[in-house]
């Protein structure tokens, strides 16, 4: 008997709201801080990576070696100014077409939660108003492995009591796809197919995804 689609498990940064620019912003200060040099394209290698590890990117280009307590410091450090930045987000930096699908998905009963690396993804939610569309939110503070292991996906499949193969995943990272796919789950990927390519859809972004197109993936 084929699955069907009872849940629908969101990344955050970039698919909800791009906050990244606000992650970029907060370590580049500390890399500035430190004299490290850091720009948006190792930045890019941060995407859906845990606090600590890209931390541990940004310290490849150090000169001098950090103790464990320092690197904890920083990543607080980085962590109270991003908080600092997301104080203001509002709801109407969610991204385009989010609310509509969103909606969408209330009306036919899916169930939805957030998966993220953030252990501010319930702030940040909050923050935008939003929270009571999902049914779950797991965050940073409830996994132990980063994307692309499976593990915030399945987390979450657990708490909506549906099986893996019941969820369809949206991200926007290589990583997160692959994590998806790890967990037994199908994968739809905003935004660029030449990067995505382990997605089982790719659009351009939450505008053109439709409950209808996320169901052919069970037929």
């Amino acid at each position: 008997m084929k699955a069907q689609l009872k849940a629908i498990l969101f990344d955050l940064d970039g698919v909800i709201v791009d906050t990244a620019k606000y992650h970029y912003l907060a370590w580049k200060k500390l890399a500035d801080r430190e004299g490290i040099y850091f720009d948006e394209k190792i930045n890019e290698r941060l995407k859906g990576v845990s606090r600590m590890a890209s931390l541990e990117i940004i310290l490849e280009r150090s000169t001098r070696a950090y103790s464990e307590q320092e690197k904890l410091e920083m990543t607080e450090i980085k962590n109270n100014w991003y908080r600092e930045m997301i104080e203001q987000l509002r709801p109407d930096e969610i991204l385009p077409g989010v609310i509509d699908f969103l909606n969408s998905l209330k009306m036919n009963g899916i169930k939805c939660a957030i998966c993220s690396a953030s252990k501010s993804a319930a702030f940040i939610i909050d923050k935008l108003g939003i929270t009571q569309y999902f049914d779950t939110i797991v965050g940073g503070q409830d996994i132990t492995k980063s994307k692309p292991d499976p593990e915030v996906f399945l987390v979450a499949a657990e708490r909506l009591n549906t099986l893996p193969a019941e969820c369809v995943v949206f991200e926007d990272a290589y990583a997160g796809i692959e994590g998806a796919k790890r967990a037994g789950m199908k994968a739809v990927g905003l935004g660029d197919p030449n990067i995505l390519t382990n997605a089982d859809i790719v659009c351009k972004d939450m505008t053109e995804i439709t409950l209808e197109k996320v169901m052919k993936l069970f037929q």
